[in-house]
């Protein structure tokens, strides 16, 4: 059939279906549990089709057996889904990774990688400043299985270096760093763990495989919150890990699969939904976001701001090399007046939400340590950088003379609570 031919839809009748009755005529009983399969010929769907169900049927035992221990063939959601495998598939394309393993939520991907590389008495080297969820699963590992964390800043080879043992079993990084978006030297401290036989998972959520792609840099391992960047609208649940090799990949799979964190199919629709527009959203948050921390710190409200574009950034030098296309979207305040500035903060601004998650199109600000570092204590924040006074602005694709009148009016709210 030609290629600009009329589309045309064959319905195979229920009576040809291996489940259809044996008689020639079922009743209409049956008829309601079994509809027509619908076979698309002669064109295709411009979108990706959504497959909710979560059975499927094979024609015979041995098929359905071996799809057990196959990713071949789709059996049961919990162990692959069409359109979940297509979200997989999608995110390793973008990251250059093998294959990958999506999750109902960004902690399950992370769950699924700590569990599935780490045993009683491991080892992870791990950097200082990590997202409090993460924190939380190390420090839980540590107290029930005996896995010892060494905790390193994140930009120096030589702390990695020190801190290897015959029993590190992990590298665990962010690509930058929530919420102070501090920016690891993947490739150097990659490259001191690939001596040591020992693998490097980065969560790259932040910067998005718009910005960094950390397999390319020696990570063997890719995370990401699909709620966040990835699908962008709030309104979705994810992870996904991607991996550079069959190796790691069949490893974790096989572990996720028996833990249960599967991704929704509907989720997985809306990831792949959300991703066609991830250039655009990231080139107009990483731009707003540069120049509204800029704006920020002259402000006498804000002690300090972090932004990876700005030139005072400790981190900027690794920045520019990494991250030449933007240093994403997420911007580290530090308001001069202390805890209660920053809920004065948080609770005055109006376009802006007070909400946590980050990369959504809206804009988003929340105070870290009472919300997503709730799990650190005092000496914990401040070896990751986060302060009282700390707030995290997520920046959405709103004009950024709109979003900058909003953050301005609240500062000066702010600025007489420290008065």
């Amino acid at each position: 059939m030609s290629t600009d031919s009329t589309s045309a839809v064959s319905a195979v009748p229920a009576a040809a279906s291996p489940t259809a009755a044996s008689s020639s005529s079922p009743r209409p009983e049956t008829l309601a549990v079994h509809p027509p399969h619908v076979e698309i010929t002669g064109s295709r769907p411009l979108g990706v089709p959504l497959h909710q169900g979560h059975v499927f049927a094979f024609d015979s035992a041995d098929a359905l057996a071996t799809a057990f221990t196959s990713t071949e063939a789709f059996l049961y959601s919990r162990h692959g889904n069409p359109t979940v495998r297509t979200l997989e598939d999608a995110v390793a394309r973008l990251e250059g990774g093998t294959a990958g393993v999506s999750f109902a939520s960004g902690m399950g991907a992370v769950n699924a990688v700590l569990l599935g590389l780490l045993g009683s008495g491991g080892h992870v080297i791990a950097q200082t400043c990590l997202y409090g969820g993460t924190y939380a699963v190390l420090t839980d590992l540590a107290t029930r299985w005996g896995v010892d964390v060494t905790y390193v800043s994140g930009t120096d080879p030589e702390e990695v270096r020190a801190a290897l043992r015959p029993e590190t079993r992990l590298l665990y990084l962010e690509t930058i760093a929530n919420p102070t978006t501090r920016v690891s030297d993947v490739p150097a401290l990659a490259a001191v763990a690939a001596e040591a036989g020992v693998p490097v998972a980065v969560d790259n959520t932040f910067a998005s495989p718009l910005l960094f792609r950390p397999l390319d840099h020696g990570a063997d391992i890719v995370i990401h919150s699909a709620t966040k960047y990835l699908s962008g609208h709030a309104d979705v649940l994810g992870g996904i890990a991607v991996f550079k090799d069959a190796g790691l990949y069949g490893r974790i799979r096989h572990h996720a699969v028996e833990q249960g964190a599967s991704t929704d199919p509907f989720a997985a629709w809306l990831t792949l939904r959300g991703m066609q527009t991830l250039s655009l959203r990231m080139e107009r948050q990483c731009a707003s976001a540069a120049d509204l921390a800029a704006r920020l710190a002259a402000h006498p409200a804000v002690a300090a701001v972090r932004h990876p574009a700005l030139a005072d950034h400790p981190d900027r030098a690794i920045a520019a090399r990494l991250l030449p296309d933007g240093g994403g979207g997420v911007i580290s305040v530090d308001l001069a007046g202390g805890r209660e500035a920053g809920r004065t903060f948080v609770e005055a601004v109006r376009l802006a939400s007070l909400s946590v998650s980050l990369g959504d199109v809206k804009t988003l600000v929340m105070h870290p340590a009472s919300t997503s570092h709730h799990q650190l204590d005092a000496t914990a924040l401040e070896a990751a950088g986060i302060g009282p006074g700390t707030v995290r602005i997520s920046i959405g694709i709103e004009h950024v003379e709109d979003l900058w009148a909003d953050l301005e009016q609240a500062l000066e709210k702010a600025l007489e609570k420290a008065v």
